[in-house]
């Protein structure tokens, strides 16, 4: 919350308000595990991840497979949101932007209205295209934030 209040205070008055479609739901595994990987070097570790997120779940006394998304609620999911969406913070560090993220909520603080816009235009490909995730365009907007105490 204070790194927000500072953004604002500092002139940043303006936020992309970022809502990721169903993030855990929609998590591509295969893109998960190349994260994974990069930083996972023993490929045993690696295989039990990828069987883990393979192996299906339980709807109403009945086995579905999952190709798709993460299992919610467990103690690894705040984990693994968080190594898939460093991806996107790595990103965002590197294009020098002020941003505040908390799980899949995300929010950049720009100057203006105009590099707000920019901004969304610009990093809803990255997201889309190189992690695989969906931007809900009806929940993600650019707002004015004004002066917070």
């Amino acid at each position: 919350m204070r790194k927000c209040q500072n953004n604002i205070n500092e002139g940043y008055k303006y936020v992309v308000d970022m809502d990721l479609e169903k993030y855990f739901d929609t998590v591509n595994q295969s893109k998960l595990v190349e994260v994974l990987s990069r930083t996972i070097k023993d490929g045993r570790v690696i295989s039990l991840i990828h069987k883990y997120l393979k192996a299906g779940v339980m709807v109403k006394n009945s086995f579905e497979e999952t190709q798709i998304g993460v299992p919610q609620g467990g103690p690894l999911s705040p984990i693994r949101s968080n190594i898939m969406l460093h991806e996107l913070d790595k990103e965002l560090e590197k294009r020098g932007h002020r941003f505040v993220r908390y799980a899949d909520d995300l929010m950049i603080f720009c100057k203006s209205r105009r590099s707000a816009q920019r901004v969304l235009d610009n990093i809803i490909p990255f997201i889309e295209k190189k992690l695989f995730l969906k931007v809900n365009r009806e929940k993600t907007a650019v707002d004015y934030v004004g002066k917070v105490k």
